[in-house]
C-alpha cells in the first residue's frame, strides 16, 4: 500500500498515474503469486471495468470456450487492458480417495467411517469445550504432525468387528482405499442458475473501457462460439446502463412536469412547445462542447448537468415569453413587440448566464482555495486539480456548455419562433392585418 501526500503538497512533474504505470511495468513476476497494481477505490466496491461473462451448461465446454476467448482477446493486442484473467481455477490439483466398496462391505466397514477418520485426522473433531470466563474455546483432536503426508493418513487403522464372537481387529486404511491424483475445478459459479465463467481486467490509466469493449465486440463475430453458450459484458457496463436509464427517466419526468406547468401557465400548447424546443436544442451545446474539448462524459454527473440546464432554459424561456405576451398587448406591430421584449430581456438573460458560468469555472477547472489560511495567514494556498475536481468537472462543464448555447437560443431562436407562430397573426405583424 502506497499513500501519497495530499494533492496540494505534491511537487515535481511526475503524476501518480505515471508512477502507477511504472509499478505495473516493473513489478517482477513471481510464480504462484497474483500481483495486481491498482489505485485506491473511492466509494462502494464496484466490478472491474472490463468484465466479460461466458455462460453455458457443460462445465468442460464452458472452461474451454473461456480459455479460447481469453487467448483470442489477448491476440487482438488491444491497448489499455492491464492483464485479462479468468475467475475459475481450471486445473486445481486434488487427491481422490476411492474406496473398495466390496471389500469394505465384507468386513463391515462403512464409507462414512472411513471418511470420518480422514476428516478427523486433517481438520480435527471437537471433543469438548474449554471455558475461560465468559469465553468458550473448542477442544479439537487431530493428528499432531504429518497431517498432509498421504502415507501417514493411510496408515491409520479402522475398526473391523469380529464375526460371531470372534476377536475384533483394526486394519490400515490402505487395504481398503486407493488414491488417485486428478485435476479439477476450483469452484463453479452460477449466475441466474446458469454456470458462468468471468474474464476480467483492470484498465490502464488514460484508456476508456467503453472503447476497448467496443473493439472486442466488433471482433467477436470471428470467434467460434458453440450453440447454447453466451457472452455478455457486465461489471461497470451494467452499472452504466442502470445509471443511464435512471438519468433518462429523470429527464423525461422533469421535461414532462415542465411542459405541464407551462401549458397551465400560458394556457397554450404552442408557447410551451417553443420552450421545450429550446431545452432539446440546448443538449446540442452540451454534447458539442464535450466533443470539441474532449471531456469525459459521466453518466451521473453530466446527466445531472443536462437536467439542470433544462430547468434554467425553461426559466429564462418562461420569463421571455411572458414578457412578450405583455408587449403584444401594448404594441400594434407583432415584430415590434417581439423585438422590444427580446431587447429588454437581453441584459437579465446575459447576466444570469454569465454569473452562472463564471461561478462554475473554478469548479470546472479544479481551482482550490483555502479560505481559512486566507483569513488567518493571508495565504489562500491556491492550486489546480485534486481528487474532488475530477468528480465535479463533468457536471460543471455540462452546465457551462449548455448555458452558453442556450443563451443564444433564448435571445435569438425563441423570439424568432414566437414571431413565426404568433407575431404574424398580430395586427400589423408583417405590415398587414393577418
Amino acid at each position: 500500500t502506497i499513500k501519497f501526500k495530499e494533492y496540494k503538497y505534491r511537487t515535481g512533474e511526475r503524476t501518480t498515474t505515471e508512477l502507477l504505470n511504472k509499478l505495473r511495468a516493473e513489478m517482477p513476476a513471481i510464480s504462484g503469486v497474483e500481483v495486481i497494481v491498482d489505485e485506491e477505490e473511492q466509494g462502494p466496491p464496484v466490478d472491474p471495468p472490463i468484465n466479460i461473462e461466458i455462460t453455458g451448461k457443460d462445465i468442460g465446454t464452458l472452461v474451454d470456450v473461456s480459455q479460447r476467448l481469453l487467448t483470442f482477446i489477448n491476440e487482438l493486442r488491444i491497448p489499455g487492458i492491464e492483464k485479462l484473467k479468468m475467475d475459475m481455477e481450471a486445473r486445481k490439483p486434488e487427491l481422490v480417495v476411492s474406496i473398495d466398496r466390496v471389500k469394505a462391505n465384507q468386513l463391515g466397514v462403512t464409507t462414512s467411517a472411513i471418511g470420518r477418520i480422514l476428516r478427523t485426522a486433517l481438520y480435527g473433531d471437537e471433543v469438548s469445550k474449554y471455558r475461560e470466563g465468559e469465553d468458550q474455546y473448542p477442544i479439537m483432536v487431530r493428528l499432531k504432525k504429518d497431517r498432509h503426508d498421504m502415507d501417514v493418513l493411510l496408515s491409520q487403522t479402522v475398526f473391523v468387528p469380529g464375526e460371531k464372537g470372534g476377536k475384533d481387529k483394526h486394519i490400515p486404511l490402505s487395504t481398503l482405499v486407493e488414491v488417485h491424483p486428478v485435476n479439477t475445478y476450483g469452484g463453479i459459479i452460477h449466475q441466474n442458475t446458469r454456470r458462468t465463467v468471468t474474464l476480467y481486467s483492470n484498465l490502464l490509466k488514460g484508456y476508456n473501457a467503453n472503447l476497448i469493449l467496443k473493439e472486442i465486440e466488433r471482433a467477436l463475430p470471428e470467434f467460434d462460439l458453440p450453440e447454447g453458450y453466451h457472452i455478455s459484458f457486465t461489471g461497470e457496463q451494467e452499472d452504466q446502463a442502470e445509471s443511464g436509464a435512471f438519468i433518462m427517466k429523470a429527464l423525461i419526468i422533469a421535461l414532462g412536469l415542465i411542459f405541464i406547468i407551462m401549458v397551465a401557465q400560458f394556457n397554450s400548447i404552442g408557447k410551451a412547445a417553443i420552450i421545450m424546443t429550446q431545452i432539446v436544442f440546448s443538449l446540442i451545446g452540451i454534447f458539442l462542447g464535450i466533443t470539441i474539448f474532449d471531456i469525459d462524459f459521466s453518466i451521473i454527473m453530466s446527466g445531472l448537468g443536462v437536467v439542470a440546464v433544462g430547468g434554467i432554459v425553461a426559466t429564462n424561456g418562461i420569463i421571455l415569453i411572458d414578457y412578450t405576451n405583455e408587449m403584444m398587448e401594448v404594441e400594434d406591430n407583432g415584430m415590434a413587440a417581439v423585438v422590444r421584449a427580446a431587447s429588454t430581456r437581453l441584459v437579465p438573460v446575459l447576466l444570469t448566464a454569465l454569473s452562472t458560468i463564471l461561478g462554475l469555472l473554478p469548479l470546472a477547472c479544479g481551482i482550490n482555495i483555502n479560505f481559512v489560511t486566507l483569513v488567518t495567514e493571508l495565504n489562500p494556498n491556491i492550486y489546480l486539480g485534486g481528487p474532488d475536481s475530477a468528480f465535479w468537472k463533468p457536471l460543471a462543464w455540462a452546465l457551462i456548455f449548455g448555458l452558453s448555447f442556450a443563451t443564444f437560443l433564448t435571445l435569438v431562436v425563441e423570439p424568432t419562433m414566437y414571431y413565426l407562430m404568433y407575431g404574424k397573426k398580430h395586427p400589423g405583424g408583417d405590415g398587414q392585418t393577418a
